[in-house]
């Protein structure tokens, strides 16, 4: 071999190797994605298709890992660890950050939207402002999918808000502290991750929360009661950390952003479908499941106009604009 063929073949090699390496590299892009809720729960099953998605149409180029169940962050630090880079994405429940900006607790404002229909009617209202709200914070609004309609917990019959009164109840973002601030309830702070160990030790005795939440924590074991006050339907919210994003090609942010809108269309679709389900499992496992009496509707409607009113207050212009938008809808 002479010298110029062999410098050509070691050449040739060196480039095929660097192509590799910059293949290899290419293919490992990953995000974490922490969620707060269990594996078995519909939100985290939509995450898992999302990750899918993702990686079949980015030909594996970018892995996005699922953590469920708090086990990477607990649910109020899992935005902060996407606005700082810890994690590259991730899912809240949007009304926990309500005190940083009013916006993110418009779905938890109570009796407002009370129905799938309307809870995306004022999704489609506010999703341009909860948008502008994340980006102005390093963060970029990936999806949003909703819960079941929100029903009250007891260990006891709930005939009007008076039977609330000193019951340890759950809160986890603002609206539920001052609903039990208004009910004369002891309010305490337990996310959906800790609820069944608050339920088993007898901290949490009532709560305001969805038929999904009470099947993943086998509220039957600790409470006797559901009400279906349907007081309203709050949202996940799945982003991304803007630098994450836009350190992808072209090509990778428009599967990332195809994919998140398959999985909005799907969550509400599943969100729907399971609620059946949720309703059918609690009165199977032997609590008793009821509307509310004419006076705790009562009660929990004059609570409700309370919030909203102070909420407008809060939200000022951006929020009467999100209004008057969904009531024209």
């Amino acid at each position: 071999m002479t010298i110029k063929s062999s410098f050509l073949t070691r050449f040739a090699a060196t480039g095929a190797i660097f192509a590799l390496l910059s293949a290899t590299a290419h293919a490992q892009t990953e995000w974490v994605l922490p969620s707060a809720y269990p594996q078995t729960n519909y939100h985290v099953e939509n995450l898992n298709q999302f990750a899918a998605d993702v990686d079949k149409a980015t030909n594996g180029e970018l892995k996005i890992t699922v953590h469920p169940n708090a086990s990477l962050f607990k649910a109020p630090d899992i935005k902060r660890a996407v606005q700082t880079g810890q994690a590259q994405a991730g899912e809240v429940l949007l009304s926990l950050h309500e005190n940083e900006n009013p916006v993110f607790g418009i779905d938890v404002i109570p009796f407002l939207a009370t129905s799938f229909e309307q809870s995306k009617k004022l999704w489609d209202a506010s999703k341009e402002t909860v948008a502008a709200a994340l980006d102005e914070q390093g963060v970029k609004l990936l999806y949003a999918t909703p819960w079941p309609p929100q029903g009250i917990y007891a260990k006891k019959e709930i005939n009007s808000a008076a039977d609330l009164k000193g019951l340890k109840w759950r809160a986890y973002n603002v609206g539920t502290s001052r609903i039990a601030e208004i009910v004369g309830a002891q309010p305490v702070t337990v996310q959906a991750a800790e609820l069944p160990q608050a339920l088993a030790t007898g901290v949490v005795e009532a709560l305001m929360t969805s038929s999904a939440t009470g099947v993943d924590s086998k509220i039957w074991e600790s409470l006797t009661h559901y009400y279906d006050t349907q007081a309203w339907l709050p949202k996940n919210v799945i982003f991304v950390n803007k630098g994450a994003f836009e350190a992808l090609d072209p090509a990778m942010q428009k599967a990332v952003e195809e994919a998140a809108a398959a999985a909005e269309t799907r969550g509400w679709a599943l969100a729907e479908e399971k609620t059946k389900g949720y309703m059918a499992a609690l009165t199977e496992n032997g609590m008793t499941v009821a509307p509310p009496s004419d006076q705790l509707k009562s009660d929990m409607d004059a609570v409700g106009a309370t919030l909203t009113e102070a909420w407008l207050e809060k939200a000022g212009d951006d929020g009467k604009a999100i209004i008057d938008a969904y009531k024209k809808m």
